[in-house]
């Protein structure tokens, strides 16, 4: 899909924020052009770029390296069962304290909050904690704890994020077995 979505430059929070009132309803995303640090070349920051998003709400995705000087990153707008991060649910709250919020952003936290997904937010990998249920397991937790970081968010991810007991019974297994989703 990624492929099919426009890929624009904004040079401002402003360009961006205009296009976003206009199209948030209507364009299934887009792929936005962003300057590196050093490059010289004035751009939308990727940190103005997710707390416009947000107002709209819109999420950013995958990043993509274009060029030396260009990278490129996927937004979209939220989905039904989109899972919130915590970083985003905070930077949420300063933009509904600080007036940013528009209504369809402010729709989508009140859908988050309403079926749950608000309160069970995800830590980022730097303050993710290992579940008890892994801690106490010899063997998971040997295994988690000498993985990198990207494998080992990943487990703690995956399992936070499971439902059913079976499910977590499975990714115990698979740390056990000594699984990496990123090798």
């Amino acid at each position: 899909m990624a492929d099919e979505l426009e890929l624009r430059s904004f040079a401002s929070r402003q360009e961006f924020e205009q296009w976003l009132e206009r199209e948030h309803a209507t364009s299934p995303g887009l792929l936005i052009k962003f300057a590196k640090k050093g490059s010289g070349v004035v751009s939308l920051t990727y940190a103005e770029a997710v707390e416009v998003s947000l107002c709209y709400g819109w999420i950013d995705g995958q990043a993509k390296r274009i060029d030396d000087a260009f990278y490129q990153q996927r937004y979209t707008p939220r989905r039904k069962r989109s899972i919130w991060s915590k970083i985003n649910t905070e930077k949420v709250a300063a933009l509904i304290a600080s007036g940013r919020m528009r209504p369809a952003g402010q729709a989508q936290v009140d859908l988050a909050k309403a079926d749950g997904r608000w309160d069970a937010a995800y830590h980022g990998p730097a303050t993710a904690q290992v579940p008890a249920e892994i801690a106490a397991d010899p063997q998971a937790l040997q295994a988690i704890e000498a993985m990198n970081r990207t494998n080992r968010f990943a487990y703690i991810n995956r399992f936070n994020l499971a439902k059913k007991p079976e499910t977590k019974a499975k990714i115990i297994d698979q740390l056990r077995r000594g699984h990496l989703f990123h090798p």
